[in-house]
């Protein structure tokens, strides 16, 4: 078994940007017979770790069957395809909401494979890794993904997303017909833009700047300090750490593509950071008293150096969202805030009363009636009192369902339905339990009502 279902979250990200040529299954508007997944592909989610975890096979293009499991219909004829050529090509990504990322992953259908058959892992072999940092990804990234030069005709590119912050993943299926030559990557990407310094503390600067273009596409930029390079990424900006008070450092950023062509360099740009923030002087003590004469006495004068005061509220708490519902709960996450000293926690609001708080991102809200709307906002909190407050998010809880409750040895057809920690399944096919708690996640055998 050990593999895990998952409840489609609100608005994340598929394959289908403004950059790139390919499209996912899910969001190709010339595909019919998709259901309702064409209002949402961006929410094909699912546990990560493919190929050793993730959706089960046969299930893999639905994410574990989600949406009805239309995705999974497989024919060499039945998904039109995108016109792709073996070498470089571009995927880009179009992300609704923005999560913490670990990486992407990148799989291609091998040579041979029955494209009359359902998709299982045993059918793909991967072709490319792009990591990440473990920041938000609040860009709509394009990889460049190289594709063999021996695959022609019809194939399936598996895009994989893993969040770093859930233990999920997002996966993308793109159909794609290969012919003709290898895209031959002849230019170098175009200087990026000038980095512009945003926020500047005592030992940090974050750095911003427009986009390079390039004929294939642009896959990263490095960004350089006092002529050498610190870091690398693909997005439009990076905060750079570990600075020494009132400096001045002199930054530039360059681009490169996935043949390895680097770009001219930006603009530069001098960013001094902030002065040193002074020390308390320390409270002079009273002189001790010596005599018992009856002068009146005077009381010591104050140290002249005291702590600055933090009046700096906290960012607001972004994309405040459901990761799953239920009849009686709501599983709420969002972006952390940022403070100029440090968030302390967080205040969940329902209905304008607070009902918890917390030092995560992420709070299950239980106990809640079914089939009601709720209002939540989050508010984040730092030492000093400052306080910053989210959008508000409005979500409905499921209907109730009934059910008996799930029995790891009960025996089980069909279509039974059961409850399972508050929440309802149905069951996928006639099995007989044996006592094993986690049968209850395995998509094979159990799907969310």
């Amino acid at each position: 078994m050990g593999l895990a279902a998952a409840t489609p979250a609100l608005a994340h990200g598929y394959v289908g940007s403004d950059s790139s040529d390919l499209v996912s299954r899910a969001a190709l508007k010339a595909n019919t017979g998709l259901g309702s997944v064409r209002y949402e592909p961006q929410s094909l989610e699912a546990p990560k770790g493919f190929p050793a975890g993730g959706p089960a096979d046969g299930k893999l293009a639905s994410a574990g069957g989600l949406f009805g499991g239309a995705l999974d219909e497989q024919s060499a004829t039945r998904w039109v395809k995108n016109e792709i050529q073996p070498g470089a090509n571009a995927i880009g990504w179009r992300f609704t909401a923005p999560h913490k990322t670990a990486q992407w992953s990148y799989y291609i259908t091998k040579s041979g494979w029955d494209p009359n058959a359902p998709l299982d892992r045993g059918d793909f072999e991967l072709i490319s890794t792009v990591a990440h940092d473990g920041s938000a990804a609040s860009t709509n990234p394009t990889h460049i993904v190289d594709i063999p030069a021996d695959r022609t005709g019809y194939h399936v590119i598996y895009a994989v997303w893993d969040i770093a912050d859930t233990s999920n993943a997002f996966y993308n299926v793109i159909d794609v017909n290969i012919s003709g030559d290898p895209v031959e990557d002849v230019e170098a990407p175009s200087a990026p833009g000038a980095p512009q310094a945003g926020s500047v503390t005592e030992h940090s600067a974050t750095l911003s700047w427009a986009a390079s273009t390039d004929d294939i596409g642009v896959n990263g930029y490095e960004i350089l300090r006092d002529g050498a390079v610190i870091g690398r990424t693909s997005a439009l900006s990076y905060t750079d750490t570990g600075l020494a008070p009132a400096t001045s450092y002199v930054y530039a950023v360059r681009a490169l593509d996935g043949s390895g062509k680097v770009s001219p360099l930006s603009g530069t740009t001098t960013v001094t950071t902030a002065a040193a923030q002074p020390q308390p002087e320390p409270e002079p003590q009273p002189e001790p008293e010596t005599g018992t004469g009856s002068g009146t006495e005077t009381g010591s004068e104050p140290g002249a150096g005291s702590e600055p005061a933090d009046t700096e509220a906290p960012s607001a708490p972004e994309h405040l969202h459901s990761m799953a519902t239920t009849a009686t709960s709501v599983d709420l996450m969002w972006t952390p805030s940022t403070d100029n000293v440090g968030v302390t926690g967080y205040t969940v609001l329902r209905d304008g009363t607070a009902v918890a708080t917390t030092t995560a991102a992420r709070y299950v809200d239980s106990g809640l009636r079914p089939a009601t709307s709720y209002r939540y906002q989050v508010v984040a909190n730092d030492a000093a009192g400052n306080t910053a407050v989210s959008e508000t998010f409005t979500v409905t809880t499921k209907a109730a369902v009934g059910g008996a409750a799930w029995d790891p040895r009960g025996s089980y057809a069909t279509g039974d339905r059961v409850i399972h920690n508050g929440r309802a399944y149905v069951a996928v096919q006639t099995y007989r339990g044996y006592g094993d708690p986690n049968w209850i996640n395995a998509p094979s055998l159990w799907k969310l009502a």
